[in-house]
């Protein structure tokens, strides 16, 4: 049976961090991961919290296999930029975002720094990289911010907004993101330059769970290079 989680049911946001997890944090110094110059932009007055992330995607994350050794070089162009700016695509009314399969925090983490405004559930199946999104919500004090342990196909929430990075194909993501979405929420999914073939292969599907307005989109145009590509859907 699938475990139902109602955001307006949902406790304090100041409760949300679990504390078996916060007590297992590895002290150590983080190295400098320097922003790019066009990150403050993006970030604005949450550049210091995305500093501290990088640090901490640098050093832990690859300890315990969330990132690649190759991909601290480029944690900020490749990753902590190209999620922040889907911020664009999220309307002033949004109230509440879960990020299915979570991971490193890529893109939900980095979204709760920059809309703080937001209440964020991280929502991941695994609890090694549960433990890892806990602690970085404790060091960043980001008391927007909750996990959730579980799968989307096994989860019902109701947020206005859905994102994905890497999760699945779309047509296996639609499926699953529109399960954690309010009718008529919105769903964005972070893809590449398969991003135009794999929604042709998910017309089917999307046509089927009765989503609508399914396209491609590109953000931070100015911002970041390159710009951000993402399918947007809205669950009927």
């Amino acid at each position: 049976m699938a475990d139902s989680y109602n955001f307006d049911d949902q406790a304090p946001v100041d409760m949300a961090v679990d504390t078996d997890f916060v007590n297992s944090v590895v002290a150590e110094t983080a190295p400098d991961v320097p922003p790019p110059p066009g990150a403050a932009v993006v970030f604005g007055p949450a550049l210091d919290s995305a500093r501290a992330f990088a640090g901490m995607l640098a050093t832990r994350g690859v300890e315990r296999g969330l990132i690649g050794p190759h991909e601290v070089p480029r944690l900020w162009d490749r990753h902590l930029l190209n999620c922040a700016v889907v911020a664009d695509l999220i309307d002033s009314e949004c109230r509440t975002l879960a990020d299915i399969g979570s991971g490193a925090g890529l893109p939900g983490l980095v979204l709760a720094m920059v809309r703080p405004d937001l209440s964020v559930t991280l929502l991941e199946p695994m609890e090694r990289r549960c433990r890892f999104l806990s602690e970085c919500i404790a060091e960043l004090g980001l008391a927007n911010t909750s996990v959730l342990r579980g799968r989307a196909e096994e989860t019902v929430l109701r947020a206005d907004v859905a994102t994905a990075r890497a999760v699945a194909p779309l047509d296996r993501l639609a499926e699953m993101a529109v399960r954690v979405v309010r009718p008529g929420g919105m769903v964005l999914a972070i893809k590449g330059r398969t991003a135009a073939d794999e929604l042709r292969k998910a017309r089917p599907v999307l046509r089927r769970i009765g989503a609508r307005g399914a396209e491609v989109v590109r953000v931070g145009e100015g911002k970041v290079d390159p710009a951000t590509t993402v399918v947007r859907f809205f669950a009927r």
